[in-house]
């Protein structure tokens, strides 16, 4: 077991603020040489952009990202080009995952499964001060989020479906990260959804204050949403997008439909973050591990978040810290039966 860390970076202010201060952050991070290094062999064929394209979809979904991404250019001295380039979330591939994600009346639990080495380490709290609602939760690719909540208490997951037959489009962080910013409640996220391009097949997962949960299977082809409380990695309705082999999926689907019957946050947390439940997974060689497991309240206006297994999880008051009260927390700790660090990490 080794020891493991994601910083909590908190915020508030202007996006393009936002963006220079995060770029100032990179600077003295090893993330951006660690990134450089994954992505060398795959660089020319993953990051494939089309500026003036890309442009004109942030400014119509969501117009504070070109702000943000403008800060971090500055910041690091690259153009806006490179900036759109890495941190812009369009085109890009994304690693395979798997993920589970299970919802109540009142909560939202996700386990993210994916390979510790590509990892960010990196847990953000941001009210703007210019436009979009107020977001708490873990980043992928910087500017995007794997999970969260908002002002209003949407809270959102997803899990990785397929890539094959990807198309121009959004990878899921970025449509993660504008389904916060923007949508009120999960009628509005499933309308986001279904009109936002997708560059790659996942199943996003909306509930909201009012207790109703919608699955959205989402592939560059079609969007349908349906009602359910529990998610993996295969879609119910789109099963032409299915990968070949989807046991591991439907066998945590089946293990949680069993158990998903009364169950408060609490017990609904350690039936995901207890290695022993049948659902936390250990394969990270296979970009299929458990590395942090997430929670979301909703009606309360709380997130949880821990790394690793059998973790008691840090508890965030984003209600409290919306009306002014500051986050003391700023390094959240685990383990994980793995030897590569997070690329945040020394």
């Amino acid at each position: 077991m080794s020891g493991y860390y994601s910083d909590v970076i908190q915020f508030k202010g202007s996006h393009y603020d936002f963006g220079y201060m995060q770029g100032e952050r990179l600077k003295e991070s090893p993330i951006l040489s660690r990134r450089e290094i994954q992505w060398a062999a795959t660089r020319k064929r993953h990051f494939n952009i089309d500026q003036t394209e890309a442009t004109a979809l942030f400014s119509r979904f969501i117009p504070g990202m070109l702000d943000e991404l403008q800060g971090l250019a500055d910041a690091l001295e690259w153009t806006m080009e490179d900036a759109l380039r890495e941190f812009g979330g369009y085109y890009v591939e994304y690693e395979k995952s798997g993920c589970s994600i299970l919802t109540g009346p009142n909560f939202m639990i996700r386990n993210y499964d994916s390979d510790p080495a590509f990892y960010e380490g990196r847990y953000i709290v941001y009210q703007p001060t210019d436009k979009g609602y107020a977001t708490i939760g873990p980043t992928m690719q910087i500017t995007g989020r794997t999970d969260g909540m908002n002002e209003k208490g949407l809270a959102m997951g997803y899990n990785f479906v397929n890539r094959v037959r990807s198309e121009n489009g959004f990878i899921c962080n970025m449509i993660g990260r504008i389904v916060l910013e923007t949508c009120a409640d999960v009628q509005e996220a499933i309308a986001l959804l279904k009109e936002i391009p997708h560059r790659t097949s996942f199943n996003y997962v909306l509930t909201d204050p009012g207790g109703d949960t919608y699955i959205v299977e989402a592939s560059p082809r079609k969007v349908v949403e349906r009602r359910s409380a529990i998610s993996t990695n295969h879609f119910e309705i789109l099963t032409e997008e299915n990968r070949y082999r989807t046991e591991d999926s439907m066998r945590r689907r089946d293990e949680l439909e069993k158990r998903n019957e009364g169950l408060d946050a609490f017990t609904a947390y350690r039936l995901l973050n207890d290695r022993d439940q049948g659902i936390f997974a250990s394969k990270y060689g296979a970009s299929a591990g458990t590395i942090h497991t997430s929670a979301y309240l909703p009606a309360e206006g709380k997130a949880m978040f821990a790394i690793g297994g059998n973790q008691k999880p840090v508890i965030f008051n984003f209600s409290r810290y919306l009306q002014g009260e500051r986050i003391n927390v700023t390094k959240m700790k685990g383990m994980l039966d793995y030897h590569l660090p997070f690329i945040n990490m020394d």
